[in-house]
């Protein structure tokens, strides 16, 4: 009998020192027979917005009647969240399998890399016809860039995020995400500005059909509101909405607004408390979620070091007069100078910090939670533990 996966052995690929980009992850993906060659992908590419654009792409497809596979990243509470068939996450006993044949085959091969080839191997091995894709970090650069089959690439939006890997402006950053373009392959975007010149100049070299709601408004129109809460996410369901009804799955539209996608101003009520749990983890995304919460009574934060954390917490300061800081990971920003400097309290232990947050947090009022999917991963796991 399969023993239990060794996550320890898979989370310890990481990048560095090994090849960035789609070649690496080809090689891989050509060693295991080329499984990515068995279905169409959509490529979901973007600064923020990637995650809930898969879920109701992916709830769209489904209500269509395809066999959907859907591939996403960062997990919140278990790895196989990652890869789902059908709306049903990867069975923990083929992760094993996968990982067992990579500690022999490849183990040199970087963590993203293996978890895009069990992906492939698991989608083609059970017949999905149709694969969200959701990109990693850019779009030229990224491994999902080896994929064969795209029919159709969509680019949420671009802000400053990433910046030592894809570039240091947003037209540097626009520029890798949209070559993410195919010739012949509709290029869909609700991005703006600067980033919509950028992305004008690259698909007209590359030959792709651009496709935005200037061109084209009847494709990205919304017949009602998404589920999902936040102005933000009517940009995200326009541009999902306008993926269906390109690829001939218009009767999905419905179902693809009326989907929801965890940690993503994702509601739980507490001992007569509210806690809003939100992944928001670059100044982009932050700056959307105040404008969706004016109003916080407390705020629990934590963020990764490598992110710019004051321009990350800054939008969020205005809204919550009370402020508790915590880590989320090994890499995060320390909680202590954070507290010294924004005067909040200090908890380096996430659960410990959502204890006194939560305390703090007077009956009928609302906690905000936010700064890194990993700390609302973990917080959502304590409060939701299936």
């Amino acid at each position: 009998m399969m023993g239990a996966p060794d996550y320890d052995w898979l989370y310890s690929r990481t990048r560095s020192g090994r090849e960035r980009g789609p070649g690496a992850a080809r090689a891989l993906l050509d060693r295991l027979g080329s499984p990515d060659a068995a279905f169409t992908c959509i490529r979901v590419v973007g600064t923020n917005g990637k995650g809930s654009t898969c879920a109701m792409l992916e709830a769209g497809l489904l209500a269509a009647g395809v066999r959907v596979g859907c591939f996403t990243s960062p997990h919140l509470q278990h790895y196989e969240e990652r890869v789902r068939v059908n709306g049903r996450d990867l069975d923990p006993a083929r992760t094993a399998a996968f990982i067992d044949w990579a500690k022999g085959h490849a183990p040199g091969a970087a963590f993203f890399d293996l978890t895009l080839a069990l992906a492939c191997l698991t989608f083609a091995a059970d017949g999905v016809e149709v694969v969200v894709m959701e990109a990693g970090v850019g779009g030229a650069t990224d491994a999902t860039q080896a994929l064969t089959h795209v029919s159709a690439v969509s680019l949420t939006n671009v802000a400053l995020d990433h910046v030592t890997v894809l570039g240091e402006t947003v037209p540097a950053i626009t520029r890798d995400k949209a070559r993410a373009a195919r010739p012949g392959v509709p290029f869909l975007t609700t991005a703006t500005g600067k980033a919509l010149e950028v992305v004008r100049e690259v698909t007209a070299e590359v030959g792709a059909p651009l496709l935005t709601p200037d061109t084209h408004p009847a494709l990205f129109a919304l017949p009602h509101p998404p589920a999902l809460t936040g102005a933000h996410q009517e940009a995200n369901a326009a541009l999902a909405a306008a993926t269906l009804r390109t690829l001939g799955y218009g009767d999905g539209v419905d179902a693809a607004l009326k989907a929801t996608h965890p940690a993503r101003l994702e509601r739980f009520e507490v001992g007569g408390r509210t806690v809003l749990i939100d992944g928001a983890h670059n100044p982009h995304a932050t700056r959307a979620l105040s404008a969706s919460v004016p109003h916080a009574d407390v705020l629990l934060f934590g963020n990764l070091a490598r992110k710019d954390t004051e321009a990350t917490l800054t939008p969020l300061l205005e809204i919550s007069p009370v402020r508790v800081f915590t880590a989320p990971g090994d890499h995060a920003t320390p909680p202590e100078p954070l507290a010294q400097r924004y005067s909040g309290f200090a908890h380096p232990d996430p659960r410990e910090a959502f204890a006194q947050a939560l305390a703090l947090t007077p009956p009928g009022g609302t906690l905000l939670v936010t700064g890194s999917l990993y700390l609302a991963g973990t917080v959502r796991g304590l409060l939701n533990p299936a």
